[in-house]
């Protein structure tokens, strides 16, 4: 007589159930409203760039990305000052899980229903604000005082303050890491990278000394590396987020330092793509991005693209095909060609270096990108 195998046995109703789930599942799927499909939006917050009279727009623009970035509205936001006058944006981040949307002012810290639209808090900060970042949960943001000595650790439900960390440094940029653990802070005033753990709310290591005060920076999806623009560099240097050290300098070559417009550093702007592949590095004087190859160390230049203005910020959609220099130009990342530029309701030019990606299935939030490129896990 035949006998089968006992594993055999105890894992034949499991299969039986998966093949059952999977038919269910592929009719459902087959009978899944059109309106079930992802669709992907670009929200960009203006004034998001120093000089912003020059483009006169306030609020959040959303952009239909599948559509050639075509525009599709403008929603109302607060961020006034005492005389009703648009106060400029300092940073944007959002979260798909909690459905809000956050714009921080130099004084204001502003939080967005998703779905409605509607501005849901406004609050104000003794030390104001700067360019923030959220924990992948979306529970907590850790907020930079205006270039102050503090950073502020927030509820972000309703932007209640649950503590504080003091790196004394001229607060500015900030990075929450993938891990949701730490964060890593960066101030005008200081040469250091400081890491947090977000929980404790204590500063657990520093990385550097880099050449000068770091600017924009960004870090790899590992954890283990940083990217750093530094004043007076045209290009970045990296560190190692482990060991603290400072490991490279890398010079953007063919390409000469001048004056800008902004920011008075000749990079502002660095970001990874979400693969850890490239490096781009913003060149506002040659108004340029910089490509870099990241796949070895220290990273290898390889092509760069002119754009239609001086770069200040670079970002990169959730799925790291499209690239989001600060100019308002949309670069495929693959054919290095500039294919949309952003426009607002009157056909004015957009630029801002405060945009991410948000996509939606139907009305509800899935993936929400960040204002930084960062390498994604």
């Amino acid at each position: 007589m035949r006998t089968r195998d006992p594993l055999q046995r105890s894992f034949r109703p499991l299969l039986l159930a998966a093949l059952s789930w999977s038919i269910l599942g592929a009719a459902a799927a087959a009978d899944e409203p059109a309106s079930a499909a992802i669709t992907r939006r670009l929200y960009v917050a203006e004034p998001g760039i120093r000089n912003y009279l020059e483009y006169g727009g306030h609020g959040v623009i959303v952009y239909d990305i599948d559509h050639g970035h075509r525009f599709l509205r403008r929603i109302p936001t607060k961020g006034l000052d005492a005389q009703g006058k648009p106060i400029n944006v300092k940073g944007i981040c959002a979260s798909a899980r909690t459905k809000r949307l956050y714009i921080s002012t130099i004084k204001q810290l502003m939080c967005l229903d998703l779905v409605t639209e509607k501005v849901l808090w406004e609050r104000t900060y003794e030390k104001g604000c700067d360019r923030m970042s959220i924990t992948p949960d979306g529970e907590t943001i850790v907020q930079p005082s205006f270039e102050g000595p503090i950073w502020y650790i927030l509820r972000a439900s309703d932007g209640e303050e649950m503590g504080r960390v003091e790196p004394r440094s001229g607060a500015h940029n900030t990075i929450v890491g993938p891990d949701g653990k730490k964060a890593y802070l960066a101030g005008l005033n200081s040469p250091d990278l400081t890491i947090i753990d977000i929980a404790s709310k204590k500063i657990v290591g520093r990385c550097g000394s880099f050449a000068a005060s770091i600017r924009p920076f960004t870090i790899n999806a590992d954890q283990t590396l940083c990217f750093v623009n530094v004043n007076k560099l045209l290009g970045f240097e990296v560190g190692d987020l482990q060991t603290g050290k400072k490991l490279y300098r890398v010079e953007v070559s063919g390409y000469p330092t001048g004056p800008t417009k902004r920011h008075g550093c000749p990079s502002h702007g660095i970001g990874m793509t979400p693969d850890g592949r490239e490096i781009w590095v913003t060149d506002a004087h040659n108004r340029r991005m910089h490509i870099f190859d990241a796949t070895s160390m220290p990273p290898k230049q390889l092509e760069s693209i002119e754009l239609r203005d001086e770069p200040g910020w670079i970002t990169f959609s959730i799925d790291g095909r499209l690239a989001y220099p600060s100019t308002g130009d949309v670069i495929d990342v693959r054919s290095r060609k500039i294919i949309a530029g952003l426009r607002d309701e009157e056909n004015r030019e957009v630029q801002s270096e405060k945009l991410l990606e948000i996509d939606f299935r139907g009305a509800e939030p899935v993936r929400a990108g960040d204002q930084f490129g960062i390498g994604r896990p």
